[in-house]
């Protein structure tokens, strides 16, 4: 069932400010986690949009900086949106629904699975499907994590980041 968009631009519009991270990614199933801390400020692009711009520190990698938007595009129900980033030549397209809604007073809660695709970590030559879930809760916490699918149809995830108010 459909979420209201006027629910689904309050959720969205909760992003904005400053936040700290800290996250990890795991490169393969060999590889230990690479962790890493950051900041990230969100703010509003007009009633529909948002813009994170992110930058964390990868001990022995150096600066990440990254670009996402997020819209809601009422026409068709759906978030939308990019990601861009320092580390890759690659912009990823998003396409999601607000699920799990929770509402706690004046907040609401709620996860947005954004769907894309891109090269694969294995084989750059092919292209695989990747979420970057958004989830946040009703009581203000706040949750990244990416994924990959397999050729078997599960979702591996490889990259998890805690967000706090600066």
């Amino acid at each position: 069932m459909p979420v209201d968009p006027a629910l689904c631009l309050k959720w969205l519009q909760q992003f904005t400010g400053t936040w700290t991270m800290s996250g990890q990614c795991v490169m393969g199933p060999d590889q230990p986690p690479i962790l890493s801390s950051g900041r990230e400020s969100v703010r509003a692009f007009g009633e529909n949009w948002i813009l994170f711009e992110g930058s964390s520190e990868m001990p022995g990698m150096g600066t990440m900086e990254s670009v996402m938007t997020v819209g809601y595009d009422a026409a068709r129900g759906k978030f939308v949106g990019t990601w861009v980033g320092s580390c890759m030549t690659t912009i990823f397209v998003y396409e999601g629904e607000l699920e799990g809604v929770e509402q706690r007073a004046d907040r609401i809660g709620g996860t947005v699975a954004l769907h894309t695709k891109g090269p694969s970590f294995a084989d750059p030559a092919k292209i695989v499907n990747y979420q970057d879930v958004l989830v946040l809760h009703a009581d203000g916490r706040r949750f990244l994590h990416s994924q990959v699918q397999g050729d078997d149809g599960q979702w591996t995830r490889f990259m998890t980041a805690e967000y706090k108010r600066a």
